[in-house]
């Protein structure tokens, strides 16, 4: 991995140590040059007349998306964010009274809320499988909950977005798969730091965004559709004419494609920007990056246990996100402290991951995410700034 070049390529890196890669990366500049050269191309050129133009390089989108999770592009659809692609796809599912969803305790925010509002609108019943004492979902009560309540879709956040947990999404989609039963995986923080191959995991849907660490521009995300929903013609609520075709007057067939799950209305110079972005992270190699990241990630938490600060995350596997408990500080004290020193990090809330902080004693926690461009001089900074706060 030649470093000196990717921050060079990151504008950012000049002016700011940038350890919120969970919250929003420092985009390289092949992706903000090619969403500038789409707008200015469009602006002299006309919008649809650019998209008709650019049709294949815009359409190399899914090609780079199916490269990264090895799948097909018939199998991808551009979204607006992992939320949008969630909704999508819960929304294409025909849940009835008194049907199962099954998720985690550590599942994401807007995961959970989704479908408490489902359970109250609809009546469906939502299920939480226990979690291990020493991290993650536990795999036996998992199991068992799958064989007595037989699900109508189970859901699980690969990497929740306030601790370093990776899920077992694997050994989770093989028991889905025996039994027939719908399974999403949110790869909203996974993917661009962690090897994601869909044909392992067995997932029928994978939601996912751009502005994380595949480093791509916000309002951009994609979705993965398995062949068994695309054949099932399983479809959003409100489908459009890009999903649909209008054959009569009372009349419409849905697009056999994943394209059923996007709009008409796409922002096309954000696509072809999440292709670079996408490009980016295959030309450096995913498991490249998730073995600098881990190297990063030993390095800060044994920096941190040196100052006497409290690493929150358990779990056998841990990604690139680190939490810590600051007590006596107020988070907005913390974060802003250190935004004057030009270091970017964030906050998680109680709010944010009800049953996880609760069983971890806290009412928030700094979160700290490292990527493959952070250094290790970028650490020490880090670490005597949060020294010089803790004493």
């Amino acid at each position: 991995m030649n470093l000196e070049a990717i921050r060079k390529d990151t504008p950012g890196c000049q002016f700011k140590i940038h350890f919120n890669n969970a919250g929003a990366s420092l985009p390289p500049l092949p992706v903000t040059e090619a969403i500038r050269n789409y707008i200015l191309f469009e602006s002299t050129t006309g919008g649809y007349e650019a998209a008709d133009i650019k049709k294949t390089e815009v359409q190399e989108f899914y090609i780079s998306v199916a490269k990264l999770i090895n799948t097909e592009e018939n199998n991808i659809a551009f979204t607006s964010s992992a939320t949008n692609s969630f909704s999508l796809a819960i929304s294409s599912i025909p849940f009835e009274r008194g049907d199962t969803v099954l998720i985690a305790n550590e599942d994401y925010i807007s995961n959970q809320i989704a479908f408490l509002s489902l359970q109250e609108r609809f009546g469906i019943k939502l299920i939480r499988a226990k979690s291990l004492s020493t991290g993650g979902v536990d795999l036996n009560d998992m199991e068992e909950l799958i064989n007595k309540h037989h699900p109508k879709l189970v859901s699980l956040t690969h990497v929740p977005t306030n601790t370093g947990l990776i899920q077992p999404v694997e050994i989770v989609g093989k028991m889905c798969n025996s039994k027939e039963i719908l399974y999403l995986v949110d790869a909203c923080q996974s993917a661009g730091q962690i090897p994601l191959d869909v044909k392992k995991i067995g997932c029928d849907f994978l939601t996912a965004t751009m502005r994380k660490f595949l480093r791509g521009p916000r309002g951009a995300g994609f979705l993965y559709v398995s062949d068994r929903v695309l054949e099932k013609k399983l479809t959003p609520l409100f489908v459009d004419m890009r999903g649909a075709e209008w054959t009569g007057p009372d009349t419409y067939e849905v697009r056999m494609t994943s394209k059923r799950f996007e709009e008409w209305e796409l922002p096309y110079a954000l696509v072809v920007g999440s292709k670079e972005a996408i490009n980016y992270a295959l030309n450096i190699g995913v498991e490249n990056i998730n073995a600098r990241n881990k190297v990063l990630c030993n390095l800060l938490k044994n920096k941190l246990h040196s100052i006497k600060l409290k690493a929150l995350d358990i779990g056998q596997d841990q990604s690139s996100i680190i939490t810590i408990e600051m007590p006596g500080k107020h988070p907005n004290e913390v974060l802003q402290y250190l935004r004057a020193l030009n270091i970017n990090t964030s906050t998680a809330h109680r709010s944010n991951a009800q049953i996880d902080f609760k069983s971890k004693k806290v009412d928030w926690a700094l979160r700290i995410s490292p990527h493959y461009f952070n250094t290790e001089d970028e650490i020490d900074s880090l670490i005597q700034s949060l020294e010089y706060l803790n004493d």
